[in-house]
């Protein structure tokens, strides 16, 4: 491909040269430039790539393409001859230029994406493995880590920008991938990460406080993930996969039919896919379902009822792809926990522990209530968890309730303080943690903190270390460091006694 043809697929304001020489990439990260690449240069929420576009012509790039007037008025005259395009939305212009560059994947993919504050992660793995089971080849890209063909690479960013998400499709399709899911936050949706893909079907798990420090209300939070809905900046989906549990689900039902969606719901008790009834048990739940096309018995190995309307929203999605009924209830022995979602510990100890993303105060609510009920029955549960820094400080106070009203113990503690001092984030929950009258601790230091909550388990008790899941790495003001909670707290459990020797497994 050639600057004349990327460029005849691109939306423009203006251009100036022309040039047949062979494109080598397209590339927004000046850092990532090479002889013949094609610079897009575009205003992002916290830099502006149009700062940075004499650093792309100096490590050789073919071509510029800026959504700056400026910036193209400056290169026209101090860059006479090079190929230029000036475009009215950079983000729409990378997704259009990538589309062309890796020979129009979305065109090869069927795509699935999955919106919601909490449960996007886990019913992305099980939407795959059901098209798996049919032998549908996918790619993945979400939270943990993305699949391609079958290949595990770990995840950058939740939902990255159009340029490497066309890459990984790309490379899905060569190896003869034909479903991509993909986990579709609201900041990509606000900030149009996501152009140029055409959803086929689109999931929505719920909308619970989150994320306040971007989109500063809830009503503009609800509005970001509605995009992928009501095709005023995406298409509407041919399928729109709504939980009908959410106070917001009615509204979003009528904007997706109004865009021509087709609306499925799934709840308990509730929606076109339901679960008329069902008993969590040790090892998961037993579910009568009843949907439209079907009703059958299923044992879930996943546990609790979060991960129950996890599994009927993905069961939705994947028929709507095309797989069979009967196929569905086929699969579900093989559906499996997904890493850093109620992840047990075991070392031979006699309690539990178990590791969990949960970082909201709905999503902290439900594993203590998860745990309560599945797993510590007659017997205490501890938490530990922390809030982030750099992010919204309203949560705070919800989290620290959440935490002491369903708790016997809590241990406050640091998850990614970023630039934050962490005695001032833990200052912001204590109020209400310590409002609900239960014990507590404040501990920063992480390590320690669940060295404290370990410490103080009983036989039968469940330890709960919440907010980091499945994150390797925690975040201070002055570097990243290597943090692993479940790591830590093997390493933990050794010093207490316990280990492998027990006849355990990791």
């Amino acid at each position: 491909m050639n600057w004349n043809n990327l460029i005849a697929e691109i939306a423009s304001e203006g251009f100036a040269g022309a040039s047949d020489a062979s494109i080598t990439g397209i590339e927004y990260d000046s850092r990532r430039v090479r002889p013949g690449s094609v610079f897009v240069a575009m205003r992002g929420g916290t830099t502006d790539g149009n700062r940075f576009v004499e650093k792309a012509i100096a490590s050789g790039a073919l071509g510029i393409i800026t959504d700056s007037s400026p910036t193209f008025d400056h290169l026209l005259v101090y860059h006479a001859g090079l190929p230029l395009l000036e475009v009215a939305h950079g983000r729409r212009a990378l997704a259009q230029a990538s589309a062309a560059f890796f020979n129009h994947p979305e065109r090869k993919l069927a795509a699935t994406g999955i919106t919601g504050t909490n449960g996007k992660t886990t019913t992305a793995f099980l939407t795959e493995s059901l098209l798996n089971h049919v032998q549908c080849k996918t790619v993945l890209v979400g939270t943990i880590e993305y699949h391609i063909a079958g290949q595990i690479r770990p995840s950058v960013h939740t939902t990255p920008e159009s340029r490497d998400l066309f890459e990984l499709m790309a490379e899905g399709a060569a190896q003869g991938a034909t479903e991509l899911i993909t986990e579709v936050s609201s900041h990509a949706l606000d900030q149009g990460r996501a152009i140029g893909i055409a959803f086929d079907v689109a999931i929505f798990t719920n909308l619970t406080r989150d994320h306040l420090d971007y989109h500063g209300t809830m009503d503009k939070y609800f509005a970001a993930k509605r995009l992928l809905f009501d095709g005023t900046r995406y298409p509407a989906p041919r399928v729109a996969v709504i939980n009908a549990h959410d106070p917001r689900a009615e509204e979003l039902a009528i904007a997706a039919s109004k865009a021509g969606a087709e609306v499925r719901t799934y709840g308990i008790a509730q929606g076109d896919w339901r679960a008329c009834s069902y008993k969590l048990t040790p090892s998961g739940a037993e579910i009568a379902l009843e949907t439209p096309f079907g009703s059958a018995s299923i044992q879930s190995h996943l546990a609790g009822e979060v991960n129950i309307l996890n599994l009927l929203a993905a069961f939705s999605a994947a028929h709507a792809r095309g797989v069979p009924f009967d196929q569905l209830i086929a699969s579900v022995p093989l559906l499996k926990p997904v890493p850093g979602r109620f992840q047990p510990v075991h070392a031979g100890q006699p309690f539990s522990v178990i590791v969990d993303y949960a970082h909201t105060d709905d999503a902290l609510r439900n594993l203590i209530s998860l745990a309560r009920k599945g797993v510590a029955t007659g017997h205490r549960v501890i938490t530990m968890f922390g809030c982030g820094g750099d992010r919204d400080r309203t949560k705070r106070p919800k989290m620290g309730h959440a935490a002491g009203e369903g708790s016997d113990f809590v241990a406050a503690t640091s998850d990614n303080p970023r630039s934050e001092d962490p005695l001032a984030i833990l200052a912001e929950i204590e109020p209400a943690l310590k409002a609900t009258g239960t014990p507590y601790i404040i501990e920063p230091d992480r390590a320690a903190a669940i060295h404290l909550a370990l410490e103080a388990a009983k036989p039968g008790d469940v330890v709960l270390l919440a907010g980091k899941g499945h994150e390797t790495e925690q975040i201070l003001a002055d570097r990243t460091i290597h943090f692993d909670d479940a790591e830590v707290a093997r390493s933990v459990l050794a010093e207490l006694g316990y280990g492998l020797s027990y006849g355990e497994t990791q």
